[in-house]
């Protein structure tokens, strides 16, 4: 009977999810349904176990909510995301379209822009570019997908992404776990999903399938309470928020739209391979600051150091460009909340979930799965993130039920953490891009397309292409260890 009840809270909660209903009145819902099977107190389950598990995330993860969303829209509204855009544009050219739009999204959200943040600025820029080269509007969300939502994602290393950053207190990391590894990933990914839109464009020519989209307005899409309600629990900015505060209509140099974004990687390196591995943090062992430690905390001080730097770069180079401050600043700080609680919301459930005699039987099955504890761990947070149709949420539930189990496996296996963290990161940003998915429905809107016209390139390089990277990081990390 408890099984069933994690089956059937589980069911409800993607089923209704997927109908656009919020996650943060679900997840409570389907997690009761769920322990009410088992005979667990209700009450206790929600205000201790769920509870207590959501409030974890948030006094986590917030800080890279809020600074990552802030850094994002400081991003649009300066017009650095733009000037990128037009530059990779203006460089390639319509010849090259798929590309000038892939290696654009690439750019920003490697350097911590938020994907819906980029995907609002990216859509319109690609939709003129592929109507100038007549290529299918239906291909367009592919290569926003493959540029944006893929291996600058998971698999890059130093990416500032929140997927990135999960793993690293579960596996005492950086966000640079793993590096050669992470490289090897991206360029499976990259290489594979810009193989397969180059072929679907020279299959649209030889059939003459010209552009044929409309131009759509991303306005509509952001306010589309659906949309919303699905973004908000798969990635890390509010897209209602995307129009407020006010635009720069003078755009940045290419330097000055760069530099923040390679302020980023750079204090995210120092920070986590040189500066605090040398402070003396043993106060963190103290019970006034959680009785924790550097390996547990540096990694999100990292990213955090990395961002708020950036931020104050951006608004030196660019106060002029700034035109309604206060109103972008508020703006990209209330992107952030909505997001945070409605992932914190997924991991409540996870937790209570996890805490059910029942869920011994899941832990059991996917600890006996062939092939390691790597293995393992990719399928666990594959199929969580799967049901979910959240990278972040399925990640989380994922190493918070069986991430002690995995860190004990890994020593007694000699497995380097580092290399649990990588497989980890890109397993959740494999299957997460089912059609229920929040980045999916908002691009496919944004763009004016339909599941059945672009779906299947969105399967192809956001799917395949994480899969094959994936493979071939547990097979190099089983035979040559993490590097």
């Amino acid at each position: 009977m408890g099984l069933l009840g994690i089956l059937l809270g589980l069911a409800l909660l993607v089923w209704l999810a997927f109908r656009g209903w919020s996650v943060l009145g679900l997840a409570p819902v389907a997690a009761l349904i769920a322990a009410s099977f088992s005979g667990d107190p209700l009450l206790a389950n929600w205000t201790q176990t769920f509870m207590g598990s959501a409030a974890g995330f948030i006094a986590q993860f917030f800080p890279l909510f809020l600074l990552g969303a802030l850094f994002g829209k400081l991003m649009d509204d300066s017009g650095s995301v733009s000037a990128i855009a037009q530059f990779m544009t203006r460089r390639l050219g319509p010849r090259r379209a798929i590309l000038a739009v892939v290696l654009a999204g690439a750019l920003v959200t490697y350097g911590g822009v938020s994907l819906f943040v980029a995907m609002f600025v990216l859509v319109p820029m690609g939709q003129a570019l592929f109507r100038a080269a007549d290529i299918p509007n239906r291909l367009l969300p592919g290569a926003v997908m493959l540029g944006t939502a893929t291996f600058t994602m998971s698999a890059l290393p130093g990416t500032p992404a929140i997927q990135n950053a999960i793993p690293m207190p579960f596996f005492g990391t950086t966000a640079f776990a793993a590096p050669g590894l992470g490289f090897i990933a991206a360029g499976i990914m990259f290489g594979f999903g810009l193989w397969w839109l180059t072929r679907s464009e020279a299959a649209a020519r030889r059939a003459r399938e010209g552009f044929g989209g409309p131009i759509t307005s991303a306005t509509d899409a952001a306010h589309d309470t659906v949309v919303r309600e699905r973004a908000t629990a798969s990635h890390a900015f509010d897209p209602a928020e995307v129009d407020h505060g006010a635009r720069s209509t003078q755009l940045p140099s290419i330097a000055v739209a760069l530099l923040p974004l390679i302020v980023v990687m750079v204090v995210n390196l120092t920070m986590s391979l040189f500066l605090l591995p040398r402070l003396d943090t043993s106060f963190l062992a103290d019970a006034r600051w959680g009785e924790t430690s550097l390996a547990n905390v540096g990694g999100v001080w990292s990213v955090i150091v990395a961002l708020s730097v950036a931020i104050v770069v951006l608004y030196v180079f660019n106060r002029r460009r700034l035109v309604a401050l206060r109103d972008t600043v508020d703006a990209g700080l209330n992107a952030s909340a909505l997001p945070v609680i409605s992932v914190a919301s997924l991991v409540g459930f996870g937790a209570v979930v996890a805490s059910l005699p029942a869920f011994e039987m899941v832990r059991d099955w996917v600890l006996g799965i062939e092939g390691g504890p790597l293995v393992g761990l990719a399928v666990a947070t594959n199929v969580l993130s799967a049901l979910t149709g959240s990278a972040s949420g399925g990640l989380t539930i994922a190493l918070d039920a069986l991430g002690e189990t995995y860190m004990a496996l890994a020593a007694s296996n000699g497995i380097d953490p580092a290399l649990m963290h990588r497989v980890a990161v890109i397993g959740a940003g494999a299957l997460d891009s089912l059609p229920h998915n929040g980045a999916v429905v908002t691009l496919l809107a944004v763009c004016g397309a339909t599941h059945k016209e672009s779906y299947f390139d969105i399967v192809m390089v956001g799917i395949v292409g994480a899969l094959l990277g994936l493979v071939a990081v547990i097979a190099l990390g089983s035979g040559f260890g993490s590097f």
